[in-house]
């Protein structure tokens, strides 16, 4: 029987994790919230290595007493919310669990929209959450951490107003296979480090399941993407198949709404989000 196919040569596009880049985040997240003028942070805490990075980071930059962690489960949360918790009291900061099971509910009832939609029933919970970060953030003074990672902005990953919304995203400049490679480097608990990605928006949603392609393709396409290469050199570089080339390249395309501010019709000398620099 013949073995699995083995690509010509060692791929040439490959992002790489440097240490200096935890450096740089770390300058980043104190700065930002120096700027700010809060008198700290909070942090949607899945159990994922993403938002446990962020955590991570956050506690190593302005100490673990201003981090304030939320567990946010759709139900009772499972080993996910176990492990959330567990990470929490590993990095010595404070941790709370609110549910929105209930809000998604009300809504969904209010609304009366389709329960068999799980894309629309999906990003009204991820909408449900930022909420809550918003509210907490508000009442108590915080900046809101966002977790995303470059993987999932560039392909539109995400929900738009939900976990897509920020003040600041510490590792959005990061590819997720960056973000497996600084979580190993910083130590992270490997039950978190080696779990299957998922945004936990319904039973069994995996993440590459969803973008249909393993991060690791994924991210050496990006990076082709990201130098302007033509997918033809991405193909050959990156060792993938040119069809996955190209639909990654339409995710990126089809997502670009995502990564701008809402359009403004220009009538005025500036306008905001075309040509009003801050």
């Amino acid at each position: 029987m013949p073995g699995p196919k083995v690509p010509s040569r060692v791929p040439e596009l490959v992002p790489r994790f440097k240490e200096e880049q935890v450096f740089i985040i770390e300058a980043f997240i104190a700065h930002s919230v120096r700027e700010s003028g809060r008198k700290g942070v909070v942090v949607g805490l899945s159990g994922g290595v993403d938002s446990a990075l962020v955590a991570k980071l956050c506690v190593d930059s302005i100490g673990a007493g201003r981090v304030l962690a939320l567990a946010m489960p759709d139900g009772k949360g499972g080993h996910d919310l176990k492990d959330a918790r567990h990470w929490a009291k590993a990095l010595g900061i404070e941790f709370r669990v609110i549910g929105i099971a209930p809000i998604a509910a009300t809504l969904e009832k209010r609304v009366k929209g389709s329960r068999t939609d799980l894309v629309a029933r999906g990003n009204l919970r991820a909408r449900a959450r930022m909420i809550v970060l918003y509210f907490v953030a508000n009442t108590e003074d915080r900046v809101v951490m966002g977790t995303g990672n470059k993987s999932e902005i560039l392909c539109g990953y995400f929900s738009k107003y939900g976990d897509g919304a920020a003040d600041f995203h510490p590792i959005g400049d990061l590819y997720k296979t960056q973000v497996l490679e600084m979580a190993r480097h910083l130590a992270l608990p490997p039950e978190i480090v080696g779990k299957t990605p998922t945004a936990g928006l319904w039973p069994g949603q995996t993440d590459e399941g969803e973008l249909g392609i393993s991060y690791a393709e994924l991210d050496r396409i990006l990076l082709g993407i990201e130098l302007q290469l033509e997918p033809e050199a991405i193909a050959e570089k990156a060792g993938v198949p040119l069809e996955r080339v190209r639909h990654v390249g339409a995710l990126v395309a089809a997502s670009v709404h995502k990564r701008k501010p809402p359009l403004i019709p220009k009538l005025g000398i500036r306008t905001v989000g075309l040509d009003w620099r801050e």
